[in-house]
């Protein structure tokens, strides 16, 4: 190994040996940049600095422009599948400060909406009109579904169907999905929560006033961390788990601001 590092740096020297010393009148072989001139570092840099960098042009598969049929979409709602609502429903109520978009209509919302959504791959193509029904189809479908959010659910209307069309206009909700009996079967394991392999799904994001506060009252109440404030390099922002091991980034404005500025 010695000897053929030593061949190549004498290969080399001869090499340079053999490139003609530059006159005056000949081209140089590293010209000089001048400081004073930046526009001299235009022809590297110019592809570079014309665009930023979450710029479509350096994000290839990015539209600058939206399908004008999209315009009134909106992300309206994430589904978490929870082992026993009774646990995560006191998670996100009393520890994050949720509130259900679809209290004290559940029934009626549950069944007015997903019987008719599904009836073709039920094979019934009628309405639900009646309790007689319900109980019939509840043999079926069984599962039961929260709307969770940070929206005023006061403010929401009292009959069933408008409230149902409101809760589906509230944005960025989380939709916890519960199917019956996981709370009580000792055989179920739980769900993946896309953090270990294989990995997919990673967390939701929850804005905060304050982080550091916000993680010493979790940490009253018992939850769970994957990453305190001040752990590792990335400073004031925290991670915590669900009942069900989902993970939530934690975070304030003022911490993001001054991330950004780094």
């Amino acid at each position: 190994m010695a000897s053929c590092s030593i061949s190549t740096t004498l290969l080399r020297f001869s090499l340079l040996r053999l490139i003609p010393k530059p006159t005056s009148s000949s081209i140089p072989l590293f010209p000089s940049i001048s400081r004073k001139d930046p526009s001299r570092f235009r022809l590297f840099s110019a592809s570079m600095a014309s665009e930023p960098k979450e710029s479509p042009s350096n994000n290839p598969g990015l539209h600058s422009i939206p399908d004008e049929v999209t315009k009134g979409y909106f992300m309206q709602q994430t589904m978490f599948r929870i082992k026993d609502p009774k646990v995560s429903l006191d998670f996100y109520s009393r520890v994050l400060g949720m509130d259900d978009c679809v209290l004290g209509l559940r029934d009626e919302f549950y069944w007015r909406y997903y019987i008719i959504e599904q009836r073709e791959v039920l094979g019934v193509h009628f309405f639900l009109e009646n309790v007689k029904l319900a109980g019939f189809l509840e043999c079926m479908m069984k599962f039961s579904l929260y709307f969770m959010g940070y929206e005023d659910t006061a403010s929401a209307p009292s009959n069933g169907t408008e409230r149902t069309v409101w809760t589906f206009s509230q944005k960025a909700t989380i939709e916890l999905t519960h199917n019956w009996g996981t709370e009580s079967d000792p055989d179920f394991k739980g769900y993946h929560n896309g953090n270990s392999e294989p990995r997919g799904f990673g967390h939701i994001g929850i804005t905060v006033d304050d982080t550091y506060k916000a993680c010493e009252r979790f940490e009253r109440l018992g939850v769970e961390f994957v990453k305190k404030p001040d752990d590792g390099k990335m400073k004031g922002i925290a991670f915590i788990k669900d009942p069900d091991g989902y993970w939530i980034e934690i975070f304030d404005l003022k911490t993001i601001g001054t991330l950004v500025k780094r």
